[in-house]
């Protein structure tokens, strides 16, 4: 391992780092442009020259590898003429945009002009100007401000996979683009945003909102999907104005999905800002009281057989075991979590986990997805797993429909018949699963939203058992969720009774359960929703409560994989809306039927008492392997995928007109992304 000196300190690294990767260890910032750690080398920008002693001229430390007794000097005169002449070029042609420029305040041409440049410059000619780009109703550019880097193209060609962007022309005339004229089509695309070091790429829809200086910074989970992505949510004035990936490299590295970035002002549109009462067939306003004696009136005499709840796909674990011991105090098993109709077994946490992790994922070498599109499911799991391809071309079996993933996969068969093939052994890609030394299934809701999933679920375990996808150190199954709130109300046991039954039942507590199937809910049931969203199930609501969004309260979730995750409260609820917990609580007293706990410590401590894996946060615990599912004969019915618009998936991004927009824009793309590459 070469042993170097920068700047006077010794460090030993890793064969092949390079010696800004070296200096970093130390603490040493070099700054730069071009270069960014997820993606390739290109060595273009030059800010990063250092001085190597005996090199003649400076050295681009992006691309040089350490070597045994290196000497390297990152601020000697050397180094810094080097750096003065690189700001100084990249000026020629900048556009003097900064106090209109909504990358001011947080720009790493900006600060490294300041820190690293000069302060005058030598050329008087007519700077050039370049014609912007349309690359969609997310990403808003100014051409002229582009230095050349690259980071947008190499993410879309690496992380992204969309090779939409790339190097036009030469010399005086080179520009970033399309080479036709087309919009940005990734999920992952406002995560250019982010890398552009200027303000040649930034977001159209918080175009000249606000400075960065003015923002109060909280630091949450997103619950857009179950991958749980750690945000930065940033609001000013009691409004969310805008939410930035945070590095978790366990989870989402650095990105976050479009839908998380900009499906926020979905959060202010048709929101439940005050309790209704239904009089006379009306939906009327009413007060807290209200709405509580109406319930009151409905569960006094009330059979507990006959009560039942649904959890929807946003509920933070807090309410969920609240609203589950509430209805115990009816004595009620009717409780559901899977609104969306989804049959598989819960008896074994190992059954509906992502066992393998998100960041497990890179270790395999064969992958089956089964009813699922992780591409619209999962952007982020998504992007994992091109990175796992890009790393060791694994081989990728695709069963259900046909579907365009950003990396070549095998297309196998449309339905549970394949995967019954796949158990005894035939097909090309059964010799793949068994000659791979970590093979893994992801089986998504797709395949389970039918009447024989528990059939499904079994015939995905024997599978994984099989293939040896279970051993020591290893765990190959996986159940992709759709829900944030999913993995966490499962692992409180919020089931037990039939979605149809308690829809069909005297009263139904609809806990944020947006898609429940309207249709279903008996003529003469009592429903009761609680939500942030006048969605499809508040209109056949008899009594609304209203509740808050997952950035207006402080809150737990659990992911995909069970990692236990903390949402923290980055402004107040809209107008008399509270806390989905403190409704319950609040109801309970109403009832006369009180719940025990009267803070959020209470409520946490009530969680870690029903499952110990709310005792820590951010980590995952392997479980236990058990048989699930249900042996039985499978319907023939090809898998149909249980997202056909990434754009609108919940009722904060059904309500966001810029969701609406890039549902217009990307309509073609957005059709089952049908076709597959292999």
């Amino acid at each position: 391992m070469p042993k170097l000196t920068i700047d006077g300190m010794e460090v030993t690294v890793e064969p092949g780092t390079s010696i800004i990767q070296a200096a970093e260890q130390l603490g040493i910032e070099i700054p730069r442009f071009c270069y960014h750690d997820k993606l390739t080398v290109p060595a273009n920008c030059r800010m990063c020259l250092v001085e190597v002693e005996k090199s003649p001229k400076p050295v681009a430390s992006c691309a040089m590898p350490c070597a045994e007794d290196m000497k390297v000097f990152t601020n000697s005169a050397m180094a810094q003429k080097a750096r003065k002449g690189v700001i100084e070029m990249l000026l020629i042609n900048h556009p003097l945009d900064c106090p209109i420029c909504d990358q001011g305040g947080e720009c790493d041409l900006q600060d490294q002009t300041v820190a690293f440049g000069f302060d005058r410059t030598r050329y008087r000619e007519e700077k050039r100007a370049v014609k912007d780009k349309e690359l969609g109703p997310l990403v808003k550019t100014v051409m002229t401000r582009c230095i050349q880097c690259t980071r947008c193209v190499r993410f879309g060609e690496e992380i992204a996979g969309v090779e939409e962007m790339g190097v036009i022309g030469r010399g005086e005339h080179l520009e970033i683009g399309t080479y036709v004229e087309q919009m940005v089509t990734s999920e992952l695309s406002g995560n250019i945003i982010d890398i552009c070091p200027v303000g040649a790429l930034t977001s159209k829809p918080y175009a000249f909102t606000a400075r960065p200086w003015e923002l109060r910074k909280i630091e949450s989970i997103d619950v857009l999907d179950a991958v749980g992505s750690n945000i930065r949510i940033d609001t000013r004035g009691g409004e969310v104005l805008r939410v930035l990936p945070r590095l978790n490299e366990a989870v989402n590295e650095e990105w976050i999905s479009d839908k998380t970035r900009f499906a926020i002002d979905g959060l202010r549109a048709q929101r439940l800002d005050q309790p209704f009462v239904r009089v006379n067939g009306k939906l009327q306003p009413a007060t807290w009281h209200q709405a509580f004696e109406a319930i009151a009136a409905k569960l006094a005499n009330a059979d507990g057989k006959k009560i039942g709840a649904v959890v929807g796909d946003l509920v933070d674990c807090e309410a969920t075991i609240a609203l589950k011991d509430f209805m115990g105090k009816f004595k009620s098993t009717n409780l559901e979590c899977r609104q969306d109709g989804a049959n598989f077994d819960v008896s074994s946490p190992a059954g509906y986990l992502f066992n393998t992790t998100i960041a497990g994922i890179e270790k395999a070498d064969v992958i089956l997805l089964v009813g699922t599109n992780p591409r619209t499911e999962a952007a982020l799991i998504n992007a994992r797993i091109r990175k796992t391809y890009l790393a060791k071309r694994v081989k990728v079996g695709v069963i259900g429909q046909q579907i365009d993933l950003n990396y070549p996969s095998k297309y196998l068969g449309a339905g549970p018949e394949t995967l019954e093939e796949l158990v005894n052994g035939k097909g090309a890609f059964a010799e793949a699963l068994s000659k791979a030394q970590n093979p893994m299934i992801i089986l998504g809701a797709g395949a389970l939203r039918r009447s024989d999933g528990m059939a499904i679920h079994a015939l995905a375990r024997k599978v994984a058992e099989k293939f040896n996808m279970v051993k020591d150190g290893w765990n190959g199954f996986n159940l992709l969720h759709t829900a944030a709130a999913r993995v966490g109300a499962l692992a409180l046991g919020f089931t037990g009774g039939s979605l149809d039954t308690i829809l069909a039942g005297d009263v139904a507590y609809l806990l944020g359960a947006d898609d429940v199937p309207v249709s279903k809910i008996g003529k003469d049931t009592f429903v009761i929703y609680q939500g942030h969203h006048g969605d499809k199930a508040a209109a056949r609501a008899d009594v609304i409560l209203p509740g808050a969004a997952y950035t207006e309260k402080n809150a737990t979730y659990v992911n995909n994989e069970g990692r236990v995750q903390r949402a923290k409260q980055a402004v107040f609820p809209l107008g008399d809306a509270r806390e989905d917990w403190k409704i319950i609580r609040a109801l309970s007293e109403a009832v006369g039927q009180t719940l025990p706990y009267d803070d959020l410590a209470d409520v946490r401590a009530r969680l870690v008492k029903e499952n110990a894996i709310f005792a820590t946060a951010d980590s995952v615990q392997p479980v236990e392997w058990k048989t699930f599912g249900k042996d039985g004969t499978c319907d023939k019915a090809p898998f149909v995928l249980p997202i056909d618009n990434f754009y609108m998936t919940d009722p904060i991004s059904r309500a966001s007109k810029v969701m609406a927009d890039c549902t217009e824009a990307f309509a073609e793309g957005q059709k089952g992304k049908t076709g597959t590459h292999g």
